[in-house]
C-alpha cells in the first residue's frame, strides 16, 4: 500500500534532530511514497540545509512546500494535507523518530480492516538518548474505548498516526487551534463523524522530552487555552459535565503546577 508522510517544520527546530527524523522514515521497512515537508515559514540556514541534503538524495519522494510566513502548526497540516497525493498519510513530528516496522505495522492494521480511518499507536519519551525511555505513553485500544476516552483525555497520539485523507478532509481538516490542533481533530472524527480508530498497543514512536515540554503545558495562558477548548466541546455536547469538570477541572490545576511537580504528575499519573 502506498502512503505519504507529513511534516511540518519551523525556524525553532534542531538540524540534527530533523535529520534523524526524516531519516527514520525514509528507513521504514515499507517506504513511503513521498515525503510531503512543509516549511512553516523562513528557517534557519542549518534546518535548509538538511531538508536541501535530503532532498537531493531522495528525489523521488520528497516534496518541499515553503510557506512564505510562519502560520503554526494546523493551517500548515492542513495545506500539507491537501498537498499529499496517497489517501493513507503518516504524520511524523521534526524532532522524534520512528520505529523502522512503524509504517508496515499501521499499514498491516488497515489490510485487516479497511473500514478504519484512522491508526495509532502509543509511543516511547526519551530524554537525550533513544534508549534512553523515561514512560510509555499508553492509549486505549478499540474504537469504542477511543471514543468514550476523548471525553476527558485525547486517546489517540497525534504524531504517531496514519489517516485516511479523505477522513481527514471529511471532518473539516486540521484547524488554527494553537496546542489543540489534534484533539480538535480527532474529536470531530471520533465523537462527530463516528469514524473509526484504533490504537496498536506498541510503542511504534520515540518521542523527545525535556524540562521545555512540561513547561509548554503549564502557566496561565495554557489553562485558558484548556478551560476555552473544552468549554466548546461540552457547549456542542461532545462531553458531559461531569466529564467537563474533571478533564478541564484536573488539566487546570496541572497547568498551575510548579514545573518539578507538573513532571513528576505527568509521569507518575498520566502515563
Amino acid at each position: 500500500m502506498q502512503y505519504s508522510v507529513l511534516m511540518s517544520v519551523y525556524n525553532k527546530e534542531k538540524a540534527s534532530w530533523l535529520k534523524e527524523s526524516i531519516e527514520s522514515m525514509l528507513n521504514q521497512t515499507v517506504k513511503p511514497s513521498e515525503l510531503v515537508v512543509i516549511k512553516d515559514g523562513r528557517l534557519t540556514d542549518e534546518l535548509d540545509e538538511v531538508i536541501d541534503g535530503l532532498q537531493m538524495k531522495n528525489q523521488d519522494v520528497f516534496s518541499v512546500y515553503p510557506l512564505s510566513q510562519n502560520v503554526g502548526l494546523g493551517p500548515a497540516l492542513a495545506y500539507g494535507i491537501k498537498k499529499c497525493k496517497c489517501e493513507l498519510i503518516v504524520r511524523m513530528d521534526s524532532d522524534d523518530i520512528s520505529d523502522r516496522k512503524r509504517c508496515e505495522k499501521l499499514i498491516k492494521k488497515y489490510q485487516e480492516d479497511t473500514s478504519i480511518d484512522i491508526v495509532g499507536s502509543w509511543e516511547s519519551e526519551f530524554e537525550g538518548r533513544i534508549d534512553n525511555i523515561c514512560a510509555i505513553h499508553r492509549v486505549p485500544e478499540t474504537s469504542q474505548e477511543i471514543y468514550e476516552y476523548m471525553k476527558r483525555r485525547c486517546a489517540i497520539l497525534h504524531p504517531t498516526v496514519m489517516f485516511k485523507k479523505s477522513a481527514v478532509l471529511a471532518a473539516g481538516n486540521y484547524r488554527n487551534i494553537k496546542l489543540y490542533e489534534d484533539y480538535d481533530l480527532f474529536m470531530r472524527m471520533v465523537v462527530e463523524c463516528q469514524m473509526k480508530a484504533y490504537n496498536i498497543q506498541e510503542s511504534l514512536y520515540h518521542i523527545r522530552i525535556n524540562d521545555e515540554f512540561y513547561k509548554r503545558r503549564g502557566g496561565l495562558a495554557y489553562m485558558n487555552t484548556v478551560i476555552k477548548f473544552k468549554a466548546k466541546q461540552y457547549s456542542k455536547g461532545y462531553m458531559s459535565l461531569t466529564d467537563f469538570i474533571i478533564s478541564a477541572g484536573g488539566q487546570a490545576i496541572v497547568c498551575l503546577m510548579p514545573n518539578t511537580l507538573r513532571k513528576a504528575f505527568y509521569m507518575k499519573f498520566l502515563r
